[in-house]
């Protein structure tokens, strides 16, 4: 197997204005994200390994916060491309990337209703 860095940001909540019905079409919804970033990797880290040398871990939370802006999207499908084509704009180093939308507005219990969509840098 070879070696990979993975960069993660878990359990994100931000209001994104989504959704095709009359209800959900009026105001933002609340998503949960998570998103994981690999990344190539080097030989080694040591502790004076500087942060240009992976990414920094708050470029997950804008892309799945402020870089998804005002606009409406259908599909929450079209979120998660939005938030992976992001990342790979940002950063020519991320090789693939797996966003998690949970739609916190359709749970009733403790059921986690949504998609996750994989990207490979192409």
């Amino acid at each position: 197997m070879a070696d990979s860095l993975i960069l993660e940001l878990a359990d994100f909540v931000h209001d994104v204005h989504t959704g095709i019905y009359s209800e959900e079409t009026g105001q933002p919804q609340p998503l949960k994200f998570t998103v994981q970033a690999q990344l190539k990797v080097q030989d080694r880290y040591d502790p004076e390994t500087p942060l240009s040398a992976s990414k920094n871990y708050m470029d997950l939370k804008f892309a799945c916060s402020e870089a998804l802006g005002q606009t409406h999207y259908k599909l929450i499908e079209a979120v998660a491309d939005h938030v992976a084509q992001t990342l790979f704009l940002q950063d020519a180093r991320v090789e693939r990337v797996q966003v998690k939308i949970v739609k916190l507005a359709l749970s009733e219990g403790a059921e986690q209703i949504g998609i996750t969509l994989t990207r490979e840098r192409r």
